[in-house]
Formats: structure tokens, sequence, C-alpha cells
């Protein structure tokens, strides 16, 4: 398992593929060059002013350390005032312990359901009621994802606090439907939202 960081970002409208182009042209290896490990780009099928990431970290200490030596040095220096011009909002940030995520290569879409359990064993009941009906509805989840809850050790970029999650991806242009919903209402705070999202697939 990794460290990882789910980014949601809220863009200027017009400004995504700005972003996007900077991003994969020069922060994505910029960033992979400090020892940051890049999962999924996507854009929100739904809201064409978000932009969504992921990146991961073998540990605490490790994510200290990359974020410093990014964000502190020439490769963010030279294009931060760009990408920080395409964005209203870059704090929606989770903060979590799981494998990290890269769409399969066939994938033209997937889905990101997240949940906010209001009972402890949660993650038990998705292992063995959840997981095994979306593996039957041949939507097997994957990218499987908890709250990391430890203290954010890079203060200078914001991270959600005060909430737990559970976030899982499929594969698949709809959004799944899930059958077992009726047995979630007391599970959960609210009800899972699900995010319809489109890979980037990077041209350099």
């Amino acid at each position: 398992m990794s460290i990882v960081e789910l980014r949601q970002y809220t863009l200027h409208p017009g400004a995504r593929d700005t972003l996007v182009s900077l991003f994969e042209r020069e922060l994505v290896a910029g960033q992979e060059s400090v020892g940051i490990t890049l999962g999924g780009r996507f854009l929100d099928v739904d809201d064409p002013d978000r932009f969504v990431w992921l990146r991961a970290f073998p540990d605490m200490a490790a994510r200290a350390r990359a974020l410093s030596a990014f964000y502190y040095g020439p490769v963010w220096k030279a294009h931060r005032d760009e990408a920080n011009a395409t964005m209203l909002d870059s704090d929606d940030v989770l903060l979590l312990d799981g494998p990290g995520f890269t769409p399969p290569p066939d994938a033209e879409a997937v889905t990101l359901t997240i949940c906010h359990p209001r009972q402890p064993d949660f993650a038990e009941y998705f292992a063995r009621h959840v997981r095994p009906a979306l593996a039957a509805a041949d939507l097997p989840p994957l990218g499987v994802h908890r709250t990391e809850h430890a203290e954010n050790n890079f203060p200078a970029l914001p991270v959600r606090t005060g909430e737990d999650v559970l976030l899982w991806f499929t594969a698949g242009a709809a959004a799944p439907a899930l059958p077992w919903a009726d047995e979630l209402p007391p599970r959960l705070h609210t009800a899972p939202q699900q995010l319809r999202l489109e890979p980037v697939r990077s041209k350099w």
C-alpha cells in the first residue's frame, strides 16, 4: 500500500485543456523526477471545469521530501504561474491509503465511487458484500482506498480533514448501478458520490 492523494481541481471556465497540456508536457516528468508516482489523470465527464488526478508516495516521510523537492524546485518555479492561473480551487484533496490507480489501457471511461462510512466496520461490509456484488455484475472494484488519518506533513498543500472515506474505481462508460443501495443509508453519512471520468492519454 502507498500514501495516495486524490486531487480534484475546479478550474476557470475553458482552462482545462490549458492545464492538462501543461501538466502532461511538464509536470508529470517533473514530479516523477523527485520520486512521486503519478497515477491516473482524468477529465470529469459531467463538469468541463474539473480535473481529477492521483499521485502516490511510499510513506508519509517520503511524501514530505518529494513534495518539498518538487514545489521548491525548478520545474514548479518555472510553470507555477501558468498552472495556478487556470485554477479556482486546488484544495479538494483526500489523503488516502491504498494501491494507487491507473486506468486499464483499454478503458475509455471509469467511474469513481466515494462513500463516507458511518460505521467502523464498513470496510468489512464492503469486502463481504459490495465487492462480490460488483464483481458479479462484471464491474470489479479497482484501486480501493481508505482515508489515511496521518497529519498532513506538507501543510503548504491543504488536505480534507475530519472525514473518513472508502472509495474505488470501476471501468466503463456508465456509472454502475448499486444493487445493494437499500442497505447503505444506515451505513453511510451521505449517499455515495459517483464521478464519471475520462482518462487523459498523454501525448508526451
